[in-house]
């Protein structure tokens, strides 16, 4: 189901809502986040613990990818990206942002409440001016460039210093030049010169597609030199739990295989041998130890 379908399936109810400018209720952010063991926001989006988003800078993709599909959650990862800085991780709860192409006579409708709730603010920035400290803007712009620009340099700025994480867009961004400085993180399709236009802000904080991922507000997003992973809270304590023990075993198996005096099938994935299997099982007990607060 894309996108458009999962909004207009289960935004249907939110009466308190009016035009066409779609967010879930906080009792709405409940419901669909109910598996979330952590405290909210007052808006309802699930808020996972700082301390445990701190943990994530030290993850891969990968890592995290060995969990998620086996947890039932296979559609939670999304590559082929431009990487602003890719030595730079990208952790922080999803704020979500769904965009389409004009419609007149939709647009009237959304624009007249935008003047009215916000001010005449344009779509973007109604979504960015909700942004908290480790949010991260997650934008569904439909992989538009020329016309999908969700900011440029001056409110890219302002994304940094709020938020000071980053942002996902599928779609572009402008003035790269004046973003490259800027100490965060960002994955966009590309880049054009034009400003943002031709497209309507439906939804905000709502479930999104980003390009074969499903997006909810308040999942963990997770992104490295490979692409970015969306996690969902109930996930997160499993995922880190899962990485320490792939550290420590990776930890093992290149330190004897830097040796050169084994196989690679002497020792990945497994040791054959018992006296290895033994020394491995003990180290492991010894480093689970040490890492224990």
């Amino acid at each position: 189901m894309n996108s458009t379908a999962i909004v207009a399936a289960t935004l249907l109810g939110c009466a308190s809502v009016s035009a066409q400018v779609f967010t879930f209720t906080p009792e709405q952010m409940t419901k669909y986040t109910a598996k979330n063991p952590f405290g909210r926001f007052e808006d309802g989006r699930p808020k996972v613990p700082n301390e445990l988003l701190e943990k994530f800078k030290g993850l891969s993709s990968e890592e995290i990818w060995t969990v998620l599909p086996g947890g039932g959650y296979p559609n939670q990862y999304e590559g082929n990206w431009q990487i602003l800085h890719p030595g730079k991780k990208l952790v922080g709860r999803a704020v979500t942002a769904q965009f389409m192409p004009t419609r007149p006579d939709v647009a009237e409708v959304s624009d007249a409440e935008g003047r009215t709730r916000f001010g005449g603010r344009a779509g973007n920035q109604r979504v960015i001016d909700l942004l908290q400290p480790g949010d991260v803007i997650v934008v569904d712009l439909f992989g538009k460039l020329d016309g999908g620009t969700f900011v440029g340099d001056n409110l890219a700025t302002y994304i940094a210093t709020i938020a000071k994480t980053g942002m996902v867009i599928d779609g572009g961004v402008r003035d790269l030049e004046g973003i490259f400085p800027l100490d965060m993180a960002a994955y966009f399709r590309g880049v054009h010169p034009s400003a943002i236009r031709n497209v309507m802000l439906t939804g905000y904080n709502v479930p999104i597609r980003i390009g074969n991922a499903t997006v909810m507000p308040g999942d963990v997003v997770f992104g490295d030199r490979e692409g970015v992973s969306f996690v969902p809270p109930h996930l997160v304590e499993k995922v880190l739990a899962r990485a320490e023990d792939t550290h420590i075993h990776d930890e093992w198996t290149q330190e004897k295989l830097k040796t050169g005096k084994y196989k690679s099938s002497e020792i990945y994935g497994s040791p054959t041998d018992p006296a290895l299997k033994q020394e491995y099982e003990e180290y492991r007990k010894k480093r689970m130890a040490e890492r224990k607060p």
